[in-house]
């Protein structure tokens, strides 16, 4: 019965690597940010602006407490998952944490092209993105570090590191 968190900064790929390793394991995958949108009939960017930070973390919180319930899958997880309610320890003790490491240029690079959809960073310029990733990935790297196999995201194809994963994390 294996499950598998992967987790790390937005941006570092973690739902488009997790739908490869799924397939090829044949598990079932779980976009954690897409259960909490269907789960409470919002999306990610309107629970931020009408119930705010908080009380989003609450629901993500509660969404990967039944999560958890489930056997042989793979979950992305949210940027700041493991940093709220002890869920890093949660994701731990129940399955195994693959943190997909990335240096903030590479994920600021990435982040330009698509942050309409990303409640925290839609208003930043460039030069505020990279101080806000910056701060972001200092206070959350620790927690990041916690996890119990780390990778190397950048100029690692989807493929790569799915096999990778599946090579190191699952033991049959």
């Amino acid at each position: 019965m294996a499950k598998i968190f992967l987790i790390g900064y937005m941006g570092s790929g973690k739902s488009s690597s997790g739908k490869v390793l799924a397939e090829q394991l044949g598990f079932g995958f779980i976009d954690l940010d897409k259960l909490i949108e269907k789960e409470y009939q919002m999306t990610i960017p309107q629970i931020f602006s009408t119930k705010g930070e908080k009380e989003f973390r609450a629901m993500e919180h509660n969404t990967l407490k039944k999560v958890i319930e489930k056997d042989n899958i793979v979950v992305a997880c949210g940027g700041g998952t493991p940093c709220y309610y002890g869920n890093m320890e949660l994701m731990n003790n129940n399955g195994n944490t693959v943190y997909i490491k990335m240096s903030a240029e590479s994920l600021v690079k990435r982040l330009l092209a698509a942050k309409e959809k990303r409640p925290l960073i839609e208003n930043k310029t460039e030069p505020e993105l990279k101080a806000f990733v910056n701060r972001q990935l200092e206070k959350r790297e620790d927690t990041y570090h916690q996890a119990q196999y780390i990778v190397k995201g950048k100029d690692l194809n989807i493929h790569e590191l799915a096999d990778f994963i599946k090579k190191e994390v699952v033991v049959a």
